[in-house]
C-alpha cells in the first residue's frame, strides 16, 4: 500500500484518479473514513436494523437473506472482484479513524482477504489483480509503527509558484482584464502570507482560486493605494483564513 500525506490541495486524492486512468482501470473504489470507523466498515457494512425491521414484517415463515442486508465497501469490493478486474482503492483521511483501526486491518491489508461475519463467508484476492491500494493522510494524528512499516511513504510538496499558475489557468476561466502580471502578482502574495504569517491554518489551493476568482470578478488591484481597493482586497482576505486570528495576521 502506497500512503500519501501532504496539505489539502496537494492532490493526493487526484493521484489515485490518475493511477487509475493510467492502467485503464476505471474509476477508483472512494472509502472515505470517519472518526467513528472500524476495521469492518472498510470492506462491509451490515444492517442490522434494517434486517431487524424486515424481520417483525415479513409474512408467514417467508426466510430473509442476511446479504440482502450487506453493503460491500471499496476495499472489500475490490477484493471480490478481483477475480474479473483490478481496482484502484482509495482509504481517504486514514488518520481520522481511531488509531487502533490501523493496526486492526495488518492481516487483511497484507493477505488482501476478509470474512463476513453475518454469512461465514470469506473473500480471498485473485493474485494477479491484487487492489492498488492507495491511503492518505493530514497528518492530524501519528499512525502506528506497526501499520507505517507496512506501507511505502510519500510526502507531497506543497505546489511551487509556476505549478499554482498552471492550477489557477486550467481551472479558472479569468476575464481578459486579470493580465498574466496580474495572476503572478496575487500568487506571489498568497505565497508570502502562507511562508510569512504564521497562520494556524494555511491557505490551500482551494482558497486560491477562490481569492483570484474574487479579485477578478471585482477588479482588485493588489497593489492600489486607492481607499476603496484596499477596502474590498482586505475583505476578499476572508477567502484566505478559517479564524479571526489567521484573518487578523493578513490584514496586517
Amino acid at each position: 500500500p502506497l500512503l500519501l500525506t501532504g496539505e489539502p490541495g496537494t492532490g493526493q486524492t487526484r493521484l489515485a484518479w490518475s493511477i487509475a486512468h493510467e492502467l485503464s482501470l476505471g474509476a477508483p473504489l472512494i472509502f472515505h473514513t470517519k472518526t467513528t470507523s472500524t476495521a469492518r466498515d472498510m470492506f462491509y457494512r451490515y444492517d442490522s436494523l434494517a434486517h431487524f425491521h424486515a424481520a417483525q414484517l415479513k409474512e408467514g415463515n417467508k426466510k430473509l437473506d442476511v446479504r440482502d442486508f450487506i453493503a460491500y465497501e471499496a476495499l472489500g469490493q475490490a477484493i471480490i472482484d478481483s477475480p474479473q478486474r483490478r481496482s484502484v482503492v482509495l482509504i481517504d483521511e486514514i488518520d481520522k479513524a481511531p488509531r487502533d483501526l490501523p493496526n486492526d486491518i495488518l492481516n487483511e491489508l497484507e493477505n488482501m482477504a476478509f470474512s463476513v461475519r453475518e454469512t461465514g463467508e470469506r473473500f480471498e484476492t485473485h493474485v494477479p489483480n491484487r487492489p492498488i491500494l492507495i491511503l492518505t493522510s493530514n497528518s492530524e494524528k501519528n499512525l502506528p509503527d506497526a501499520f507505517l512499516r507496512r506501507v511505502v511513504y510519500y510526502h507531497i510538496p506543497f505546489p511551487d509558484k509556476e505549478t499554482l499558475e498552471q492550477i489557477v489557468a486550467k481551472r479558472l476561466n479569468l476575464s481578459a482584464e486579470f493580465r498574466q502580471n496580474m495572476l503572478a502578482e496575487a500568487i506571489n502574495l498568497f505565497m508570502e502570507i502562507r511562508r510569512s504569517k504564521g497562520l494556524r491554518k494555511p491557505s490551500a489551493t482551494a482558497e486560491l482560486l477562490a481569492w483570484v476568482h474574487v479579485l477578478d470578478r471585482h477588479r482588485i488591484d493588489i497593489h492600489s493605494q486607492v481607499e476603496e481597493q484596499l477596502a474590498k482586497l482586505a475583505m476578499s482576505y476572508s477567502i484566505l483564513a478559517k479564524n479571526k486570528e489567521d484573518l487578523d495576521k493578513i490584514r496586517r
